[in-house]
């Protein structure tokens, strides 16, 4: 397959998946239940740090815990006393369990107290055609506060070799501006441009399979090398073609 005939093909995928239809059997749809700008980046940040294994757990559990939060996301870790921590003691996701939980509400009331929010935080540390290294010292000031170390691994590090694909995936929510209202893209200040594709493993056995890819791991280096073919196709909305790969991957077994 030429440049071309790949360009057209996935081109013609992300026209395929990039549609409201695909809101409902993905995480996404979380976020899509608020309407302000402060609970949809919080409710996506909480529900993209949990996904990872069943689908349909992962959006259960999205929902379960922002039943918690009493549905307003915001509101509950700006105003949140000691007390109202107690019940999310219970939430467990996977390996993510509610000390875990208790810690990200702090950390995140932290960062909106003392930082101006998660979109002027990921911006103070963009780079022109990356946001890893925000990725990497948002990890930073997420934990500057007093926390428990066992809850460190929630948050990827791409400067330690990690692919980061959850914070990746809520990036590209909060900030690719698309004509079907799918992702959100609320945070102006960056640019689509700067977004590097959630690479994971349906994203990235397609993206072998296309020749866009040749690392075997799905880490770092995999993710920058992908990240350089699909701004080849597309230089301005280079991860459009995560809609692409990971349709071609999960719904089709490509």
């Amino acid at each position: 397959m030429s440049k071309l005939e790949l360009k057209a093909f996935l081109d013609a995928k992300v026209e395929q998946y990039n549609n409201p239809g695909f809101i409902e059997s993905d995480p996404i749809q979380i976020p899509h239940l608020f309407s302000k700008k402060e609970d949809i980046e919080i409710s996506g940040f909480l529900t993209a740090t949990i996904a990872w294994g069943n689908r349909k757990s992962i959006i259960k559990n999205a929902k379960r815990l922002m039943h918690m939060l009493d549905d307003a996301p915001f509101d509950f870790v700006l105003n949140h006393q000691e007390r109202d921590l107690e019940k999310l003691e219970s939430f467990v996701h996977r390996t993510f369990n509610g000390d875990d939980c208790i810690q990200f509400i702090k950390s995140l009331k932290h960062i909106y107290n003392h930082h101006s929010g998660l979109e002027a935080l990921f911006f103070k540390n963009a780079e022109k055609e990356s946001l890893q290294k925000s990725i990497s010292k948002f990890k930073e000031v997420f934990f500057e506060i007093n926390h428990l170390a066992r809850t460190k691994k929630h948050v990827s590090d791409p400067l330690k070799n990690s692919a980061a694909k959850r914070i990746n995936m809520f990036l590209r929510w909060m900030v690719r501006q698309d004509n079907t209202n799918v992702d959100f893209g609320i945070w102006n200040s960056l640019s689509p441009s700067q977004l590097s594709c959630p690479l994971d493993v349906h994203s990235g056995n397609v993206a072998r399979k296309l020749g866009l890819l040749k690392r075997k791991q799905n880490d770092a280096k995999a993710l920058n090398e992908l990240d350089k073919n699909l701004r080849k196709l597309d230089p301005v909305d280079p991860v459009k073609y995560d809609f692409a790969l990971f349709g071609l991957g999960v719904f089709e077994g490509f």
